[in-house]
């Protein structure tokens, strides 16, 4: 079938895209749409606004006005649109809205009058459908989950809806006579912002008791000061017969450990042997916190009082005993410009356990053994998550969240006397009075759920930035052994005010453009019959096979929600908790066994991509994002190399099946880079590296089949400039394997089918393997043009790693290679004696080498190990002045060899080499970046002369 290639299907500002990503991605850039709740592994929003825009316009190769057009003028006009995609990337896009005007001019060119509607069927943290309204399309989004539902009904229905209201509270009233603007949805924000402040002043009502100053000791001023936090610890019981001492669980005694900071505060523990009994004391200055008695892997602390080790046995039965304490630790107090930190008071502490919750949200927590470990140790009940005073705040926020609603409808009657309205609720189509209530409830409903998330008892403390941090750091229900309560009816930090100032800055943002009220349905994605359009585009952002159980964590949020909005939305809340069972992730323990979890996603794929072919607006290529992590690998059982290097994971494995069986080809694919330097620790724990973009078409009904020979061939002429174009857009090594699964599904996929030797249908999974031997082989064949040293090198990193060996094989290797062994030593990259050879470490490397007239300035293998040693141990900057001093093709074939040396540590399990290769290659483009001004910098000083 002929079709206009649209602009992603040939060429994307990939770098742009990925360094707006990953600054979407960052903590603390202010006012921003996901403050408006929290959803996990959320889409960012340059990246969704970039890949909708380019999916929707047309490639200068396919542009009308550009088929007689030369190369070069088509690359001019594709120059050109890459310049409306930076536009749009850039970072408080809500500020200028007219670059979406010039980017819909664009959309409306190659559309005509007829703009194509999107549809995210998974729309969870709801990018897409939000960037799709800012773009001016029409946007359609549906999920299962009920919260991602009201999630996105807030961002593309409800916003726009009432964005051009004026605020209805009676202080905003008295100024609309003053030409003040009341556009881009300030009223609701402002009304958000005014009735958040009643109920403020109520709370501190009724809660005064629960939530008392301090008395300040005379080495801080003395004089009374508002708590900002509590810190506690659990305590259990000393399963050591002869002690029985009530012992802490602590994880750390750090309170503030700043490193821009000489100043630390730490807590002692007090330990009273005789009397069994342990106290705290708060320490300030110059120390050292004690370490903790965490002891060892897993769960396992020390008895502070008879050094007993509990095990994880004890523990688990002692909390499902209910028979797991608290015990106050310390206490943050605000002072004068700086927090203080305090010894713990016996009263405090007395007055936090008696608080009496008048209600208890008595649903049960999942119990999946991955991600769900707080109910291990009893806490069996969404309401066992947090303390009784922290329940009792929740509840009276959401007692008097609800009797705010008639006072919001009074006032909005009174704003609304000269608008012509539907008086109905909200749920029913209303834009009235009434309806205006609701949504000010659900979005103060929002901010309840914003302080359960910052105040649990597993909320921890972070002592490296003197903060209290939320639960869902990751896509997972930890357990917290000390944690940190914080004073929610305060000024400052977690507290009820800022819960609704970051929920009322959040709506300033969302609004950008809408020429079309965005739909919003609740629908399972494998059962598409009631969707309510034909001729759509599809962009989508689906689960990642078994990474995160969205329903299973989303119960945490639901039951405040449903408290406080059944009333206002009885079909999104009419299940107790989340529907589970239909949702497509391959949970293990929901459906039995893996098996049974892997049919369920790949059969709930195939029927949503089946359904979804049907919808397609022909014009338009199909979106699919698929996010991996690190340990999402297949095992393999017999342990060798190639099996646990496999790139055929369980999850692509299953996306692609449902993808090519169902008639789909992809037609391009595209990384993002959406973390940040600041996660790449956390890549191995649940965290999420690059996304894969897959363009797919539905395949040609005259689709060929192809030979497994025919296969093979055809991807060894096109994979190698594939993956040299991915290592050229700066690909993470860590990433590169999946990436490459990419291009080569590509060419898979294009066959109707691909038939083996004795005329049986190739499976994904054997062409994935076919992929994988194709990667290996590309990277294997970079080493061709690199030195013989260098070759030696990598051939006896691989063999042996830092180890020694003979210097027999050293030997032998190295005259297999052209080089010697006294020539290696001589260039100071290996270490021989005794009869024992071996690469020299890092950090043995010589300090005064330099990339112009050391005798291996041009050794590929020294120039990278010098580059990962300098960015390792004096950053970016220093690893440019060594970039801008080495050959050009130096410095590519050094970037080539990093990934060779990526692979082969990962395989072989070293973890911090392959995290500084990893490090080298995510820090490439500022490091190229800084080496070209120095070289600017330099031939500017040159030309002085």
């Amino acid at each position: 079938m002929e079709y206009k290639k649209k602009l992603i299907e040939v060429a994307l500002p990939l770098e742009a895209i990925n360094d707006a990503s990953a600054y979407d991605k960052m903590p603390g850039i202010g006012p921003h749409p996901k403050g408006i709740h929290h959803w996990w592994a959320r889409l960012p929003l340059p990246c969704a606004r970039a890949i909708l825009f380019a999916s929707i316009v047309d490639d200068p190769s396919s542009d009308p006005n550009f088929l007689e057009k030369t190369e070069e003028e088509q690359n001019q006009e594709r120059e050109r649109l890459f310049d409306i995609i930076r536009s749009l990337v850039q970072k408080k896009i809500h500020n200028n809205p007219e670059v979406f005007e010039v980017a819909f001019k664009e959309i409306e060119r190659c559309c005509g009058q007829e703009i194509p509607i999107i549809l995210d069927p998974f729309s969870g943290g709801g990018s897409i459908p939000l960037e799709a309204q800012r773009l001016g399309l029409k946007s359609y989004a549906s999920d299962l989950n009920p919260v991602a539902v009201l999630l996105n009904k807030a961002q593309i229905e409800i916003v726009p809806m009432f964005e051009s209201y004026p605020p209805v509270n009676p202080k905003a009233r008295e100024s609309i006579g003053y030409n003040i603007k009341w556009e881009k949805a300030k009223c609701l924000a402002e009304d958000v912002r005014y009735y958040g402040e009643l109920i403020l002043n109520e709370a501190r009502s009724q809660l005064k008791d629960l939530f008392p100053s301090i008395q300040l000791p005379p080495e801080h001023g003395g004089g009374k000061a508002n708590v900002l936090t509590w810190i506690w610890a659990r305590t259990i019981k000393c399963n050591n017969p002869a002690c029985g001492a009530i012992t802490p669980l602590v994880k750390t005694f750090w309170l503030k450990n700043k490193k821009s900071s000489e100043e630390k505060a730490w807590i002692e523990p007090i330990v009273d042997k005789e009397q069994k009994k342990v106290s705290f004391k708060v320490r300030m200055g110059k120390g050292k916190a004690p370490n903790s008695p965490k002891h060892g892997r897993g769960v396992k602390f020390k008895c502070l009082v008879c050094n007993e080790i509990i095990d994880e046995a004890h523990i688990k039965n002692e909390g499902m005993a209910k028979r797991i304490g608290f015990k106050l630790m310390a206490i943050v107090a605000e002072g004068n410009g700086k927090k203080l930190y305090l010894s713990p008071d016996s009263e405090h502490e007395k007055v936090a356990l008696q608080a009496k919750p008048s209600w208890f949200p008595d649903t049960e927590l999942s119990t999946h053994p991955q991600y769900m470990a707080a109910p291990r140790y009893g806490m069996v009940f969404h309401g066992d998550l947090f303390t009784p005073r922290q329940l009792e705040a929740l509840n009276v926020l959401s007692r008097l969240v609800q009797q705010m609603y008639d006072r919001v409808m009074s006032d909005a009657n009174i704003a609304f006397r000269d608008r012509n309205y539907v008086d109905k609720p909200l749920s029913e189509g209303g834009n009235g009075p009434r309806a205006y209530a609701d949504v000010i409830t659900m979005f103060l409903s929002f901010a309840i759920d914003r302080l359960a998330d910052f105040n649990c008892s597993l909320s921890t403390w972070k002592p490296s930035g003197e903060q209290q941090m939320h639960v869902f750091t990751r896509g997972a229900l930890p357990m917290a052994w000390d944690f940190a309560e914080a004073n929610i009816i305060g000024e400052k930090a977690i507290c009820w005010k800022n819960a609704v100032e970051i929920t009322a800055d959040a709506i300033e943002t969302i609004y950008v453009k809408a020429n079309y009220i965005g739909i919003v349905d609740q629908i399972d994605a494998s059962n598409l019959k009631q969707l309510k359009f034909e001729k759509l585009v599809i962009s989508t952002d689906p689960p990642y096979y078994d990474n995160i159980p969205y329903a299973d964590l989303s119960d945490f949020f639901y039951v405040w929600l449903r408290r406080n909005l059944v009333r206002i939305f009885p079909k999104e809340f009419s299940t107790l908790l989340v529907p589970k069972f239909q949702e497509l992730v391959a949970d293990a323990q929901r459906f039995g066994n893996k098996e049974n979890a892997k049919e369920h996603f790949e059969s709930g794929f195939k029927k949503t991509f089946s359904s979804l072919k049907e919808k397609l607006d022909s014009r338009f290529p199909m979106t699919v994002y698929y996010a991996f992590k690190q340990t999402d690998e297949d095992e393999s059982d017999d342990g060798s190399d190639d099996a646990n290097f496999s790139i055929t994971t369980t999850g692509w494995e299953t996306m692609l099946e449902a993808l090519i069986t169902t008639g789909f080809q992809i037609t391009a694919t595209w990384p993002v880079r959406a973390s940040q330097k600041w996660r790449m620790r956390a890549m191995g724990a649940n965290a999420l590296a690059s996304y894969i973009v897959l363009v797919c078409r539905p395949r040609s009904e005259s689709a060929q089949i192809a030979t497994r020979r025919e296969f093979v061939n055809s991807l060894r002429r096109e994979l190698p400039l594939a993956l040299k174009n991915l290592q050229n857009g700066n690909i993470a090594p860590v990433d590169l394997a999946q990436a490459a699964i990419g291009p080569g599904m590509s060419v898979f996929s294009r066959y109707s089918k691909v038939l083996e030797a004795d005329g049986t249908p190739m499976t994904v999974r054997t062409a994935l393997q076919i992929i994988n031997q194709e990667l290996d082989a590309y990277l294997t064949a970079q080493e061709g043009e690199m030195d013989s040293d260098s070759r030696f090198c990598v051939a006896w990193y691989e063999q042996f790693g830092m180890n020694e060996a003979p210097f027999g094989e050293a030997d032998v290797l190295a005259r297999a290679k052209n080089t010697s062994v006294g020539r290696l030593e001589e260039k100071g990259v290996v270490y021989s004696a005794k009869g024992k050879v071996r690469l020299l470490k890092r950090e043995e490397l010589d300090e005064k080498w330099s990339p112009v007239s050391s005798l291996s300035s041009y050794m590929i293998w020294m120039c990278t190990q010098q580059l990962v040693k300098t960015l390792e141990n004096e950053g970016e900057i220093k690893a440019a002045e060594l970039v801008h001093k080495m050959r050009s093709d130096v410095v590519e074939n050094a970037k080539s060899l990093v990934y060779r040396l990526y692979t082969i540590a990962e395989r072989k399990g070293w973890t911090e080499e392959a995290y500084a290769y990893n490090a080298l290659v995510v820090s490439w483009p500022d490091i190229q970046k800084k080496a070209s001004e120095l070289a600017a910098r330099s031939y500017e000083q040159q030309s002085l002369f």
